[in-house]
């Protein structure tokens, strides 16, 4: 594959150039402004393309051959269906897009996203060792194990895709392979697969912290205190203040935080920093001390939040 930059406001031929770039595949779109812009960092079978849609793109496609996966940085992609199962995904989610070998259907509206493809028999050979057969590995799940497996992933292919456009990673075989590697072991600890199903560990973590994850992920805009989490992962406070700093080196409050903080960054990346505000986002999420947020934030992510909004 090849590094490659895509600039269109006409339907039919940003139609014909998807058909090359990816798959065979039939688009629609009734607005007048069909502006689409998509780049490409590529080396050998891995591509990390950052698509902009500007309008609603209906899109109905034949199968990839790959493995592709699907990161939504603004707008949504609604009523995606594939392999039997149909969903909507919105800023900050992570998914499988599609099987290699299923078609697949939905529609864009107004997005923003990374899409990343790879061979899929990368997945095995990096899965290789100690596997008790040579069969394929799949993944079972188009959606990662957690919030946190997310965010890690969509860490590392960020990384990545700078790699890929360094020439010196470009003429470097050995480096190239790397990046491989990285990219399907990612992959490998971020979704339920065949690979870990057979060696019993698809989630190594115990129930403890898996259930109080579970819990904290879905109430991430409400006012949960430790007691709360501890009371759903049905423990008692000290029992899932231990499980945490024994298992994800942590307290529960310091991952809720930095589960919070996760969701300030995808607000603040698919924000117009002309219509809202750190501070605005930052209090829907549950930090009223301006301060000690931006502090927290440039820790975790090296970067102010004001740099993240108006970059």
């Amino acid at each position: 594959m090849e590094s490659m930059l895509f600039e269109s406001r006409d339907l039919a031929r940003t139609e014909e150039f998807l058909n090359r770039a990816y798959t065979k595949m039939q688009i629609g779109g009734s607005a007048k402004d069909v502006s689409t812009r998509i780049s490409r960092a590529a080396a050998d079978s891995i591509s990390i393309d950052r698509l902009e849609i500007g309008f609603e793109m209906s899109y109905d496609a034949d199968p990839l051959g790959k493995i592709c996966l699907c990161e939504v940085v603004s707008g949504s992609i609604e009523d995606h269906a594939t392999d039997g199962w149909t969903d909507d995904f919105g800023p900050g989610d992570l998914v499988w897009f599609t099987p290699p070998d299923r078609p697949y259907s939905g529609r864009v509206c107004r997005s923003s996203y990374t899409i990343t493809m790879f061979d899929p028999v990368l997945l095995t050979r990096v899965a290789g060792a100690g596997r008790k057969d040579d069969s394929p590995v799949r993944l079972l799940s188009h959606r990662p194990y957690s919030r946190p497996a997310a965010r890690q992933l969509s860490r590392t292919i960020a990384y990545l895709s700078d790699q890929l456009s360094n020439p010196a990673v470009q003429a470097s075989p050995l480096v190239r392979a790397s990046v491989s590697q990285l990219l399907a072991s990612s992959v490998l600890a971020a979704f339920p697969n065949t690979a870990m199903a057979e060696r019993g560990s698809v989630d190594p973590r115990p129930n403890t912290v898996r259930r109080a994850l579970a819990f904290m992920e879905s109430n991430l805009d409400q006012a949960i205190t430790i007691a709360d989490i501890a009371a759903a992962a049905g423990v008692t406070v000290r029992a899932v203040q231990t499980a945490f700093q024994r298992h994800a080196g942590a307290t529960p409050l310091g991952e809720l935080r930095r589960l919070r903080l996760a969701e300030v960054r995808s607000e603040l990346l698919a924000a117009d920093p002309a219509e809202r505000t750190v501070a605005e986002i930052a209090v829907r999420w549950g930090f009223h001390h301006h301060g000690r947020m931006a502090a927290a934030y440039l820790e975790q992510y090296g970067e102010l939040p004001s740099t993240t909004l108006t970059r």
